[in-house]
């Protein structure tokens, strides 16, 4: 190894499960492990003994939050798109991960699977008919239509594809890249753990292995327990509303309860275990790829029996109302519509976020051979494609079934749970377009807590990725644990109750966000610097060659 090869990597002591303790033939990282289960296990025990509490205390949370940190939330996420930029038309865009003898252990369709799986599909199931629909008829969280435009109208049918795409393109594949990108480049390219504080070894140096780095990477778990126990939530809410929507008139016909959300989540969890015993090749990888193909049948199945004609003229014109309105959108001072704004954007900002140690490390673990410039392009832009496919098609369907008069739709939405199961039952095979919907959702869910674990572990462990099973095990349980905690505390109220978790535990984690990314710069200008002294020493041992 030349010299220059030498000093990209950084110089500590510090060896991976060095402050490991074996317990019980497990493998924790101390104290982070230990303080991670014993708040996730305060929170639910306290939830499930004083719910009206709990739930009073999230809310004022939330609240406070919101009131004195919204322009925080919006700032980052732009701060966050334009530092993405920067990286992917800069030389640093050159960098790969791992080093330039790197290659991809995952195909392009595998990796575009997972990334698919773990970053959004819940969320397009759960929301590719409610917001566009509510947007523009004025219904739902907030009881606004987005930038306070007039619902009903042609201005409001644009704002409500632009303010959709807003939520689910280019800003939350952002904040996922930038901390996929600094976990996976610092792992890979300097040789320090794969954990959240490895991040910040430009500024904090070996204080990142004491009580600093400590406080960072507990501070990862809880916003990443809270962001997936949101995942969770909503995806068993949707899915048991689906399931009775579709029993309905049958023997087998119940009521949906948070106590049979609470069951599902059980059962779910179970599902996840097994696939954590499976292995990423044989749990995430395949599911992911099933997944991938129903919901692509799915979309064109909408696509096809839909209004087809909207739908195919609609991509391109959303996409420029997308670009168009984005200022305006990111834009928090002097809103008409703020009621809007903290219901959904902010909410939204603070589950990305929340997410982020989630899907970041997940994608860096299956992203190490590619050039920064390629990873960026892909993380962030093949979502936003995708997404725009996808809300089109079942937005378009959706509003046009509302203006239309036809079905449930026709009357608004009534459950955001159940829009997506309103719009399958007015068209054709809806029983079996339903029921392929809800086995989407479960494994969906599967793959999240089965990936979510997957992660948790690696930073309670200290960075490591071979770590015993029964620890991803743990991690799966306590996830099924704290969303059912989530939607007991809910009542009735329960997306009320699931953002004022998640905004509230987002919060600390979106100030390390922002110092994350000047960190990664700082990282990342040394690498280049490396690169550039091995390229100019090889051309000076052999000029014919560098000719």
């Amino acid at each position: 190894m030349s010299e220059p090869e030498l000093q990209s990597e950084y110089e500590t002591d510090y060896e991976v499960g060095q402050d490991n303790v074996e317990l019980w033939g497990l493998d924790l990282h101390n104290p982070v492990f230990f303080l991670s289960a014993a708040l996730v296990m305060i929170f639910a025990a306290g939830t499930l003994i004083f719910p009206g509490v709990t739930g009073d205390g999230l809310k004022a949370s939330q609240n406070w939050a919101l009131a004195n940190f919204d322009w925080f939330f919006a700032l980052v996420g732009l701060v966050v798109c334009l530092f993405c930029l920067v990286l992917a038309v800069s030389p640093m865009g050159r960098i790969r991960l791992g080093g330039m003898d790197s290659r991809p252990e995952f195909g392009l369709a595998s990796w575009l699977a997972m990334l698919f799986a773990a970053g959004v599909g819940i969320g397009f199931m759960f929301y590719g008919v409610a917001e566009p629909l509510s947007f523009y008829s004025g219904g739902g969280s907030g009881d606004s239509t987005p930038l306070g435009i007039q619902a009903e109208t042609g201005q409001a049918r644009s704002a409500a594809f632009s303010a959709t795409l807003f939520h689910w393109g280019l800003t939350p594949w952002c904040i996922y890249a930038v901390v996929g990108l600094a976990l996976g480049f610092f792992a890979f390219n300097k040789g320090l753990p794969l954990t959240i504080r490895s991040a910040f070894y430009p500024l904090l140096g070996d204080r990142v292995w004491g009580w600093p780095g400590h406080v960072i990477d507990l501070t990862a778990v809880i916003s990443t327990i809270f962001g997936l126990a949101t995942t969770i939530g909503i995806a068993s809410t949707q899915a048991t509303a689906g399931l009775a929507y579709l029993l309905q008139g049958t023997a087998l016909a119940f009521t949906p309860t948070v106590e049979s959300q609470i069951l599902l989540i059980s059962v779910i969890t179970g599902a996840a275990i097994i696939s954590v015993f499976r292995g990423m090749d044989g749990g995430v990888k395949l599911l992911s790829n099933i997944n991938m193909g129903v919901a692509a049948a799915l979309c064109v199945f909408v696509i096809i029996l839909g209004p087809t004609l909207l739908i195919m003229t609609g991509w391109a014109t959303h996409l420029f109302d997308y670009a168009r309105d984005f200022p305006a959108l990111t834009n928090w001072t002097g809103r008409t519509d703020t009621g809007w704004f903290h219901g959904w954007t902010i909410f939204y900002w603070a589950w990305w976020i929340s997410w982020s140690p989630f899907v970041g490390m997940f994608i860096a673990r299956i992203s190490k051979g590619r050039t920064v410039r390629q990873y960026l392009s892909v993380v962030v832009l093949a979502p936003v494609i995708i997404a725009l496919v996808w809300f089109t098609a079942f937005g378009e369907t959706a509003i046009a079934q509302f203006v239309s008069g036809t079905g449930e739709l026709g009357g608004g939405l009534q459950a955001t749970e159940l829009g997506l199961f309103h719009l399958l039952d007015s068209l054709p095979l809806a029983a079996i377009t339903s029921t392929a919907a809800i086995m989407l959702l479960v494994v969906f869910i599967v793959t999240s807590a089965d990936s979510g674990a997957l992660v948790i572990d690696s930073i309670t462990s200290g960075g490591k990725t071979t770590s015993p099973v029964a620890q991803r095990v743990f991690w799966a349980a306590m996830l099924g644990l704290t969303a059912s905690a989530l939607l007991y505390n809910g009542g009735k109220d329960v997306l009320e109750s699931i953002q004022a978790g998640t905004i509230t535990a987002a919060l600390p984690f979106t100030a390390i966000l922002l110092v994350c990314c000047l960190s990664l710069f700082l990282g990342m200008r040394d690498e280049l610097n490396v690169m550039k002294a091995v390229e100019m020493a090889e051309e000076d041992a052999d000029p014919a060659a560098a000719e």
